[in-house]
């Protein structure tokens, strides 16, 4: 302190000099943080300003997509929709498909007449080389039963496929026709147009053996194969077909097409292939690899092409009869999907027998001369009925619901005990496992029903059932109908009948809560 004051006294100008300086300098300072300040305030203004401009976009946006601008319409399904033809003759085919991808099942069916609908106004001739009347396949939406396109097919109709995934060489997924006389075409299931077409000559008397199998890629040329059966014969039974014609045994009426996983430290390494063939009273298996060799006359060495040990222990290398099966009179075959595999089911005019499909052992027998619905499994009855079937009555149809449990719709006619009344109708009933004493009818009708099928319309809802109604192809040709309705709608109008006297809840309590029952889609 006693050096700066002595300083000062020194040198007092040079202390005011100083002064000044500092003085200057903090003003400098203040000057430069006072812009600053301003420039940030600005700067801050305009974020602020930016960000309310921004939101007020948004809120634009939000407000004309929400109201100026309108959504799409989708179109509301129609709880009970009718398509109509006159002067025609009906198919025995339904095919339940996404054909519009508006993400609403739509339906696939096959007609005879000189012309289509109105709404597309075909004819025979448009196809060339086709006689009229003629075959034609159309798709109906599934929301309101407009047409969606109509395609003359063939002359007539012995089978339809719609569930193929690749035809053609754009691999789209489309229908496989088989005509009579022998003739394959395909269509693309999303336009109805023809994606090729192929004909054979088998002869006249013959039978397409149903249905037509999808197998894997055997010519590897990157799209999935077809196999077809072409039997000589008069006793068909039915099933779940390769061009070239191979020699198979005499009478051959049925065929399935199954596949066998191979495992490998609890992982599936690849598949095997085989063909599982009825004819009168036998049963016969052909590995996909000797039915390639026979047509083709060459080897091939696929994975999908290996044949299994078991089998061909079991299988008579001369004739391909399975010796350890004794099948009887044939009506039926069917594959029936396990835990881990595929099982067969043969039922014959006495029996249902489920064979193990990995070894060909028989899991269950069971006597089958009335309605039954069996665990698959251990082949335990759930529920039997006798019911009146008339012949070419519809199948029966099943729907998942959303307890895990399937409800069930049955064609044919109940007669109460010591009634035996027999009448022309034909009765529609409904099942479900949380009343085992109780049966809906839901409706019945004199009217010809060629077809018959039940799915679910949209994913988990939209429960429906559709029918085919009119002349088959082997009578004079009349009005065809098809139907689309909402199963709720019979529900509420149901008939309750107790297969017991004994009644536990009112028949109105009945028919809501079946009413209410919620349904879900099978993966």
């Amino acid at each position: 302190m006693d050096n700066k004051d002595s300083e000062a006294e020194i040198h007092p100008l040079k202390t005011e000099d100083v002064k000044a300086q500092e003085n200057h300098e903090n003003s400098v300072e203040r000057r430069i943080v006072s812009k600053q300040s301003s420039r940030l305030s600005r700067l801050s203004r305009w974020r602020t300003a930016a960000f309310f401009i921004s939101l007020f976009l948004c809120l634009i946006i939000v407000f004309a997509f929400s109201f100026i601008i309108p959504c799409p319409e989708r179109p509301v399904s129609e709880r009970t929709w009718f398509r109509n033809y006159d002067n025609a003759v009906a198919y025995q085919f339904l095919a339940i498909e996404d054909v519009n991808e508006d993400k609403v099942q739509d339906v696939i069916f096959a007609f005879k007449a000189s012309n289509s609908s109105s709404s597309f106004n075909r004819s025979c001739l448009d196809e060339g080389s086709l006689p009229s009347p003629c075959a034609f396949v159309a798709a109906v939406s599934g929301t309101n039963g407009r047409a969606l396109w109509e395609r003359p097919a063939a002359e007539e109709i012995e089978w339809m496929e719609c569930d193929i995934k690749q035809l053609g060489e754009a691999a789209v997924p489309g229908c496989l026709v088989v005509g009579k006389p022998v003739s394959l075409t395909t269509v693309a299931l999303r336009t109805g147009e023809v994606l090729w077409r192929q004909s054979s000559d088998f002869g006249a008397n013959y039978t397409v053996l149903t249905p037509v199998s999808v197998i894997p890629d055997v010519d590897s040329d990157g799209v999935q194969d077809l196999i077809i059966f072409i039997a000589t014969g008069d006793k068909v039974c039915h099933s779940e077909a390769m061009i070239n014609p191979v020699a198979g045994p005499q009478g051959m009426a049925g065929m399935l097409f199954i596949s066998i996983l191979v495992q490998s430290k609890g992982r599936i390494t690849y598949l095997l292939h085989y063909c599982f063939l009825c004819a009168e009273n036998s049963l016969y298996a052909y590995s996909l690899k000797d039915l390639y060799s026979a047509a083709t006359g060459m080897e091939i060495k696929l994975p999908s092409l290996k044949q299994d040990p078991q089998w061909e222990k079991n299988i008579d290398h001369t004739t391909h009869r399975l010796s350890l099966l004794s099948s009887g009179d044939i009506r039926y075959l069917a594959k029936i999907p396990g835990q881990s595999r595929e099982n067969i089911l043969v039922v014959n005019s006495e029996m249902a027998t489920l064979i193990n499909a990995q070894n060909l052992q028989t899991l269950w027998t069971l006597n089958t001369s009335r309605v039954m619905i069996v665990e698959s499994g251990s082949g335990a009855v759930q529920w039997d009925l006798k019911l009146n079937s008339r012949a070419k009555s519809p199948g029966p149809a099943t729907l998942s619901t959303a307890d895990h449990r399937s409800a069930f719709l049955i064609w044919g006619e109940y007669q109460v005990p010591g009634n035996e009344t027999v009448t022309p109708l034909q009765k529609l009933y409904l099942f479900h496992p949380s009343y085992t004493n109780v049966l809906l009818e839901l409706r019945n009708s004199t009217d010809q029903i060629i077809a018959f099928n039940a799915t679910l319309f949209e994913r988990s809802r939209h429960a429906c059932y559709v029918l085919l109604r009119g002349p088959p192809p082997s009578e004079e040709p009349g009005p065809v109908s098809l139907m689309k309705r909402k199963l709720k709608e019979d529900v509420s109008e149901s008939r309750v009948i107790w297969l017991s006297q004994v009644a536990v809840d009112s028949e109105q309590y009945i028919r809501d809560r079946l009413y209410r029952m919620r349904f879900h889609s099978r993966v």
